[in-house]
């Protein structure tokens, strides 16, 4: 079973927007378990539940990192993307499954830089949602600097 795969994963035609210049990565075919069995994927899917520190030690060899949001209400990937993130992850942090709208801003600032979502999104709306505040309130793992650093001259 460490070397199976399954129907995992998103193709590259199903990301509908990326905040990156490398070249789309392939399918993410193995659950976090099979990657952690395993020496060569370098691509893993993070479903709820899973827990992405375990994925910490072995992020040099990471290409992908899909994590799947399988209804709204679950906020459980926000969690996987800012631990990868802030633990110096820098390959492609994908979400894919029940990307809604009005969270894509909020994903972007977890460290998401690429979306699929089950279903297409409209393109001015998500445009103006990623615009929709240009100022942070707080740091988050999209390295923006916040207003108070901004008003007291920490720039």
């Amino acid at each position: 079973m460490a070397n199976e795969t399954t129907d995992l994963g998103t193709s590259p035609d199903d990301v509908q927007f990326r905040f990156r210049d490398d070249e789309v990565a392939d399918h993410a075919q193995v659950t976090v378990d099979a990657f952690l069995e395993q020496s060569n994927a370098a691509a893993v899917r993070i479903e709820p539940g899973d827990d992405a520190r375990e994925l910490i030690p072995h992020l040099e060899r990471l290409r992908l990192v899909e994590v799947n949001f399988p209804v709204f209400g679950d906020g459980r990937g926000y969690s996987s993307a800012r631990i990868l993130r802030e633990a110096g992850y820098t390959g492609e942090l994908r979400a894919v499954g029940e990307v809604l709208i009005d969270q894509l801003l909020f994903m972007r600032r977890c460290g998401f830089d690429a979306f699929a979502p089950d279903k297409k999104l409209d393109e001015k709306d998500a445009e103006a949602a990623f615009a929709r505040w240009p100022y942070d309130y707080q740091y988050a793992a999209d390295r923006s600097t916040p207003i108070p650093a901004i008003r007291h001259g920490a720039v």
